[in-house]
């Protein structure tokens, strides 16, 4: 025990442990230091989280006041004695416990007898209420509208930790208070069913909840009653997007029944709808649990359609030794006989990166090709491509949680509400904080109103109104001379290009009024620090490139890069693109963005891989089906892709893989691309396998085994070698993170990292500069990785889309993806609540489009372009422009990609998915065509 008289001018005691005051921290959060644990209810201590001291359940005895303090809301003060253990405190939380406690459920009936209420009570020895309970008719319903949690009332101690969740930390807005007196409840929006409401299901309040007023409804049953606490939990990452959130799941008799969010550095603590409730994909019936073999005689058929839940239709069982003999022995022969270019391999950004360089080593290695690609050629390549030539890395200079640091913000051709949910959330507390957000898209996202600018361009053209904001920064004379002296080459040559793009010109191209173009540039370029944001509507276009250079652009010439809160981040679609990317999965870089096509380079991987390799780069995406059609690719092997959706023109892709003399998938479902396989491998879900991944902040991270493996799966890294070994490549390897280390040390970007690192950190960011040095948030400091250490302006020049509206075909199309599903949803469509929330395709149109057509919201419209049609219901989104139709591209019954239009960007060989000419109908029904 220390004297107090001693007590040093910043320091203050609790029950007489002397301990130093800390900038904003509480007397329960400099508790915990002390290893003291008070009880808590209306307060979390977990990120984002604000005290709010209405539960009193923590309170505290300080000496010389008259009343308690609330301890999750008091500062301590020097010289302070702060007592948590006399019997006025302790009786006064008992009591707080008490009241509560009265009109809670009884135990054995609880909603969560396992909750922190449940778990505080019995601390403070309360186990009954002696007080008379709230009448009957003042306890609000059961509510159980929403498919994915259930709302129970009768258990709410109006702590606000809900509305805190929702309003504060996920920035929602959904949940409120209402009422007055002993009536006042939480409600969701205008007291609506939570199942009706605005609500978007990202489940931060059900993990906040103290009580299991709001529970994940696979926690409880029909009657409400909690069904008791997960048996163990696994800690790993969200399989989903490229945000990379860490989770942990809880598992009861080895299934997964619930996620909750982890303190990931990503997400800290918080998860999105996907996330946290579209985890049972893994146990859906139609899941693949032994190898196929397509049936004799069975042909294959461009758009047959084949049952996922009977495919005996097509195809036979077989035995893992059976179907693994004819995988590789039908690429074997092929190989042999019409040499290595006639194969080709589609790995996978929804695996890991083990799996990823598993799969290209394979490719080159064992088929002798660089045909070898994955789903980054379809929405970032074009980025790649520009950040490659004009900064030398393919990755984020920052992480977005830099966003904390910014001054502006700029989000363009993103919508991260619904495509980077934890990551939006992040954003708009930016916003709330004061930073100035500006939405640049076509389309009206929900990120608008949180927006300092909201700039609405025409769809495809980006670089008019870019190129008119760094009209103004030349002109004006707001770019950083010093800066682009010191690290940036070709400016004056760029600068010339420049002045043509005037924001008087770029209006009438690209609707921004000529004095927003020149406000916002002025605001960027001011700020202390700006940094960008994009997805991909700036990448897939066929000026995908020239979108990309001038954000580059915008960012060198004022300096706006290499500092905190500064920077380029292109937001990663899948869980894995970056990590599969970095680890070598495309036709003309090794691991590491090192060019095939380099004969030192090349010498490297030879020596090390112990076989000759081709010299020359393989062919992308779009281009292997090309070369299927033209007879010069005539075997493939698909690791988890789903060319069938994914693929531009889907009437070409589709007859490329009938047309295919051999084709082996390996997917957990049969996939719409799997019904054209010869073989099908049963793979390994992400819950089922360890492995790591690489998010959009660059940031490594550990995936988990969580449950086993269903039926007579097998791991995908040991599918790959297998079939590796009977194409005679001789490999060994034991472990999962003997494969990561060798990657590691053929990649520079992951020097310092090692398989026990990972899994010891959970993630580690790239660079780092030590083995116990934590990775670097922001890059490019003092240069960059190009030669001379400078970076290079690319000029850019207008051009239109690759196809565009005329008198047949009036209406732009559009594509992209939903909150709810990703990707082709082969998982996302697959996952229960998932599908309910979202179980069928829609065309997105405007007000003014369906009055137009003489229909109402729900009607059934058809869409036609000069490559195909589809039918599907009208949905009015007044965040669509007249003249605009978008169309998510999850559903097979009506799959977007059978409309768009393959021309590819000539840089990043990326297809233009955002922009093609449609013509949209209304579809009258037989009864009315009769009449």
């Amino acid at each position: 025990m220390t004297d107090s008289n001693a007590s040093k001018p910043n320091t203050f005691f609790i029950d007489d442990r002397e301990i130093d005051i800390r900038d904003g921290e509480s007397i329960f959060r400099a508790a915990r230091r002390l290893d003291i644990k008070l009880p808590h209810l209306c307060y979390s201590p977990k990120p984002g989280y604000r005290a709010d001291g209405n539960c009193r359940v923590c309170m505290v005895e300080i000496e010389g006041e008259r009343v308690l303090a609330a301890s999750c809301i008091r500062q301590p003060a020097p010289g302070m004695k702060v007592k948590t253990s006399t019997d006025r405190a302790k009786t006064a939380r008992k009591m707080v416990a008490e009241l509560l406690l009265t009109d809670q459920p009884a135990v054995e009936v609880a909603h969560d007898n396992d909750s922190e209420f449940w778990k505080t009570a019995k601390r403070q020895g309360v186990v009954d209420g002696r007080f008379p309970k709230r009448e009957r008719e003042a306890v609000p319903a059961p509510d159980r509208s929403h498919p994915a949690m259930a709302v129970n009332l009768d258990a709410c101690i109006q702590c606000n930790l809900c509305v805190r969740a929702c309003r504060e930390v996920q920035v929602n807005d959904v949940i409120g208070m209402a009422g007055r007196g002993h009536l006042e409840k939480i409600v969701f929006d205008f007291d609506d069913p939570m199942g009706n409401s605005t609500c978007v299901a990202c489940g931060e309040c059900v993990q906040a909840c103290p009580t299991g007023a709001l529970m994940p409804a696979t926690m409880v049953d029909d009657n409400n009653v909690y069904l008791g606490k997960p048996d163990r939990t696994v800690d790993s990452v969200c399989p989903y997007c490229g945000v990379g959130c860490q989770l942990t799941y809880q598992i009861k008799n080895d299934k997964i029944v619930a996620v909750t969010g982890k303190d990931g550095p990503a997400n800290a603590n918080r998860l999105c709808v996907k996330g946290r409730f579209g985890f049972d994909y893994v146990a859906n019936p139609q899941r693949l649990l032994k190898p196929m073999i397509r049936k004799d005689g069975v042909a294959k058929v461009a758009h047959e359609e084949i049952d996922p839940s009977n495919p005996w239709t097509h195809f036979r069982e077989a035995t893992w030794e059976e179907a693994l003999d004819r995988a590789a022995g039908g690429l074997t022969k092929i190989r042999d006989r019409d040499g290595p270019d006639a194969l080709a391999g589609f790995g996978s950004a929804k695996g890991s990166n083990e799996e990823a360089y598993l799969f290209q080593k394979l490719v080159r290695t064992g088929f002798g090709t660089n045909n070898v690609d994955h789903c980054t050629r379809l929405c970032h390549a074009s980025s790649v491509s520009a950040l490659l030539e004009g900064v030398g890395s393919a990755a984020v200079t920052a992480t977005f949680n830099e966003v904390k640091n910014s001054d502006l913000i700029i989000v363009i051709g993103a919508n991260p509400t619904e495509n980077h949910p934890v990551a939006a959330t992040f954003f708009k507390q930016a916003a709330k904080r004061g930073a100035k957000l500006v939405i640049m898209d076509p389309r009206g996202t929900a990120m608008k109103r949180h927006a300092w600018k909201t700039m609405q361009f025409k769809n495809g053209t980006d670089v008019a109104m870019l190129n008119a904001m760094l009209n103004v920064i030349v002109t004006e004379k707001l770019y950083d001379t010093q800066y682009i002296q010191t690290y940036v080459e070709g400016f004056e040559a760029w600068a010339e290009n420049i002045k043509d793009f005037t924001p008087e010109e770029m209006e009438p191209i690209c609707g921004i009024p000529a004095d927003t173009l020149r406000e916002v540039a002025r605001a960027y370029a001011r700020a202390e620090s700006s940094i960008i944001f994009w997805g991909m509507g700036v990448s897939q276009h066929t000026h995908g490139t020239d979108n990309a250079r001038c954000l580059i652009a915008l960012a060198l010439i004022t300096g706006q890069i290499g500092r905190p809160g500064t920077g380029l981040h292109p937001l990663r679609g899948q869980n894995n693109v970056q990590g599969a990317s970095d680890a070598g999965l495309i036709p003309m870089f090794f691991p590491d963005y090192k060019s095939v096509e380099d004969p030192a380079i090349r010498g490297l991987y030879e020596a090390k891989w112990g076989v000759k390799l081709p010299p020359k780069r393989g062919k992308t995406v779009v281009e292997i089906m090309d070369a299927v059609h033209a007879g010069e690719i005539k075997g493939m092997y698909v690791e988890g892709e789903n060319p069938a959706m994914s693929d531009p023109d889907l009437n070409h892709a589709r007859q490329a893989l009938a047309h295919l003399e051999h084709l082996v998938v390996q997917d957990l479902f049969l996939t719409e691309t799997a019904m054209y396989a010869d073989v099908i491998l049963p793979a390994s879900g992400w819950p089922e396998k360890d492995g790591t991944v690489t998010n959009t902040n660059r940031q490594v991270q550990m995936g988990r085994a969580a449950i086993p493996l269903p039926g007579d799966t097998r791991q995908d890294l040991w599918i790959i070698q297998d079939i590796a070994n009977r194409m005679g490549c001789g490999w060994n390897y034991t472990s999962v993170g003997e494969v990561f280390d060798e990657m590691a040390s053929m990649m520079p970007a992951l020097e310092n990292i090692t398989w026990d690192r990972v899994n010891r950190e959970y993630a580690v960011t790239y660079p780092t500069a030590g083995p116990d040095i934590p990775g670097r948030d922001v890059v490019f400091e003092d240069g960059f990785p190009r030669p001379g250490g400078f970076a290079k302006l690319v000029a850019t020049k207008l051009q239109p889309p690759n196809e565009v509206p005329d008198l047949e075909y009036p209406f732009i199309l559009s594509t992209g993806r939903q909150l709810e599903h990703w990707h082709t949803g082969s998982m996302t469509r697959r996952a229960t609540v998932l599908d309910a929330l979202e179980p069928s395709a829609v065309a997105q149109l405007s007000r003014g489009t369906i009055e137009k057509l003489g229909i109402r919201p729900g009607d059934m419209v058809k869409v036609t372009t000069r490559r195909g049609v589809v039918e599907l219901a009208a949905r009015q989104d007044d965040a669509i422009p007249d003249g605009v139709v978008f169309i998510p591209f999850a559903y097979v019954e009506a799959a977007a990609n059978l409309l768009t239009n393959p021309a590819l960007d000539p840089f990043g060989k990326i297809p233009e998915f955002k922009f093609c000419a449609a013509k949209v109908e209304a579809v009258r029904s037989r009864m009315e065509a009769a009449e």
